[in-house]
């Protein structure tokens, strides 16, 4: 694969409160995040070259195939080229991952990536995302599936219950630090561990909520930063986009798509895990934090439990994983996590999160994986942001 011609930054970056908005339509839940994104960089909707739209549920649940016409013609951005993408969680990242592509290759100097969803469902309402599969018509469904995954680390590396109880405490606590989250107040082991159970041994604590909301980002060159003179540009060091390789018989505690996309993104950025400041990952549920935190390299396979235990990823330690409270406390509309990630590690790079803001960060990793197919995850994207100051310009 050829290499990209020049560097893409993120110039600008923008996000609704995540939780229920049971008056707000899509598009005006986009709206709101455009707006700021477009007013976080300094750039006039007519500035544009091209929009990337992420929903991950709107065809689903809203019956709306498009989206990002809807939210561009709402705030008056006409006549340049908008494409709609699904690919499931990863959605928003994939958005992402186009617009860089389109300025890293020279094809357009500023484009906006954004995300939305509705996913909180009317009482009574059945998602129906994902049961084509017949392995989903057996009952084979996300919680039951990383329940598997829990189950299966815990026999072989020894991962406790109350370890992974720890990973909803911890961004539980991050969550009452970020007022856009959409649960701000904290839970204990204690309560993690008493809360219903939904697939043993996840509690209803061990799984991540449906929530509304919307985010988005200004991706540009450095042409157009030039004749802005703009310096709180974020560089993205790296942008990988994968699918699996659906192996019949995977390690369940691992997704080996997740480990090479990983590697492809540290060897694209120059780094490696040890450089990195802050991540900002995939946690569905709580085992979900500790299998991405293997297959990052942020500890050896098998002791993302350990790691946990540890402090090292809690604000404050070695290295913090979803300050922003992540999708436990956070909370997850699908098409907007990818982006809702870029939004808090750009921030915290300009050094603008307030109380839980990490001292001095330079280099954040985002993670996330969408769908699941046979053994494998259908998407997988990871990020990789560098503050600005550091890298060398010509």
């Amino acid at each position: 694969m050829s290499k990209p011609s020049r560097t893409a930054y993120v110039s600008g970056v923008g996000m609704t409160d995540f939780g229920r908005h049971p008056d707000r339509s899509l598009t005006d839940l986009a709206s709101e995040a455009v707006l700021e994104a477009l007013g976080d960089a300094v750039v006039s909707p007519n500035e544009l070259d091209a929009v990337y739209c992420g929903s991950a549920m709107a065809a689903l649940v809203q019956g709306d195939t498009g989206v990002g016409q809807s939210v561009l013609m709402e705030i008056g951005i006409t006549g340049i080229p908008v494409i709609n993408v699904e690919n499931a969680c990863a959605t928003g990242a994939t958005a992402l991952h186009l617009a860089w592509r389109d300025v890293a290759w020279g094809i357009h100097d500023v484009v906006l990536a954004l995300g939305v969803d509705k996913a909180v469902m009317p009482k009574g309402t059945v998602l129906a995302a994902g049961t084509a599969q017949f392995e989903a018509q057996l009952g084979d469904i996300f919680p039951g599936t990383f329940a598997l995954i829990a189950n299966r680390h815990m026999s072989v590396y020894g991962t406790t219950a109350e370890q992974l109880a720890e990973v909803s405490v911890k961004n539980h606590d991050h969550g009452v630090l970020n007022e856009k989250a959409q649960f701000n107040k904290p839970v204990t082991l204690d309560e993690v561990l008493a809360a219903p159970m939904i697939a043993e041994p996840l509690t209803l604590f061990s799984c991540c909520p449906n929530s509304d909301g919307a985010a988005a980002a200004v991706v540009c060159s450095r042409d157009w930063l030039d004749r802005r003179g703009s310096r709180t540009a974020i560089r993205i060091a790296a942008s990988v986009l994968s699918s699996g390789d659906y192996a019949p018989l995977r390690d369940m505690t691992v997704w080996d798509s997740e480990v090479r996309t990983a590697q492809l993104a540290y060897e694209a950025a120059g780094i490696g895990p040890d450089d990195l400041d802050l991540v900002e990952l995939h946690d569905a549920f709580t085992i979900s934090e500790i299998v991405h935190s293997e297959a990052l390299g942020l500890c050896p396979p098998g002791e993302g439990g350990q790691l946990i235990a540890s402090g090292a990823t809690r604000l404050g330690g070695r290295v913090p994983v979803n300050p922003s409270g992540g999708l436990l406390a956070r909370g997850h509309p699908p098409g907007a996590t990818g982006l809702a990630q870029i939004y808090e590690i750009a921030k915290q790079l300009r050094g603008a999160c307030g109380k839980r803001q990490i001292e001095g960060a330079r280099i954040g990793l985002a993670q996330i994986m969408g769908g699941n197919k046979g053994n494998d995850a259908q998407a997988c994207a990871i990020h990789i942001l560098e503050r600005l100051d550091t890298v060398h310009l010509n």
